[in-house]
């Protein structure tokens, strides 16, 4: 996979994700648990992911996919850190539950591997 590739499917995701959470909050029985701001960030992000990757921009998309992974990746160890308090844990503008975590590591490794990993 490379950064356009992550940047088209992880925005569909993103993209559908945020708007999901706006009528589903509650998944899972409070597994994972979507706030405004979170639905908002990853709407706008889907949207920008999806903006980028056709665009002829070149290296700049590897750059953006790296960043997404570390920003993944932060949210991941934060919310490790912070799992254990009530809603909303992170500044009051997010719910970082377990599941939430975890999937942000996995986001964060795709991103890597879609940056670095070749074509």
């Amino acid at each position: 996979m490379n950064p356009k590739q992550f940047l088209q499917i992880g925005g569909a995701i993103l993209l559908v994700l945020g708007i999901f959470g706006y009528f589903v909050p509650d998944v899972l029985s409070g597994m994972l648990t979507f706030g405004p701001a979170e639905n908002g960030a990853h709407v706008v992000l889907g949207i920008v992911a999806l903006v980028l990757a056709p665009l002829p921009i070149g290296d700049l998309k590897k750059w953006v996919v790296v960043l997404v992974g570390l920003v993944a990746l932060f949210f991941a160890v934060a919310g490790f850190i912070v799992a254990a308090n009530p809603p909303l844990n992170f500044y009051g503008l997010a719910n970082l539950e377990m599941l939430d975590n975890v999937i942000h590591a996995v986001v964060g490794v795709w991103a890597l591997l879609a940056a670095f990993g070749g074509k």
